[in-house]
């Protein structure tokens, strides 16, 4: 085949670009970069090799319902971080990881803007 991608680096739509810095950095990812450092409209944050991009976007865009999109993010040890993430209260302490009729082990959450995020490894 052709070049070979070497990563992606999804872009969020976000209400606050730094309350969503905020509740990222709650789950162990820091801030990489961002376009102004009082009012941010578009940053980025990472955690080990996964990048991920912030971006502000109007309250019109959010009157309709939107169907936020899910990211999946592959994890070697689910229950650690899931233990991880409850120890930091950003995880409900009912949430549990789950087989799944696909054959993944995971469990899902979401962010301040209902962005569905679900972290798994294959069983």
């Amino acid at each position: 085949m052709g070049v070979r991608i070497q990563s992606v680096q999804p872009v969020l739509m976000v209400r606050d670009v730094a309350a969503s810095i905020a509740f990222y950095g709650q789950i162990g990812f820091v801030l990489c970069f961002r376009d102004d450092a009082t009012r941010p409209r578009y940053a980025g944050v990472r955690r080990d090799d996964i990048e991920l991009h912030l971006q502000w976007h109007d309250a019109v865009e959010w009157e309709y319902p939107n169907d936020r999109p899910t990211y999946r993010f592959v994890v070697e040890d689910v229950d650690a971080l899931l233990d991880e993430l409850r120890k930091s209260e950003v995880v409900a302490m009912d949430t549990e990881a789950r087989e799944t009729t696909w054959g993944t082990y995971e469990f899902q959450m979401q962010d301040p803007d209902q962005n569905g995020l679900q972290f798994y490894r294959d069983l």
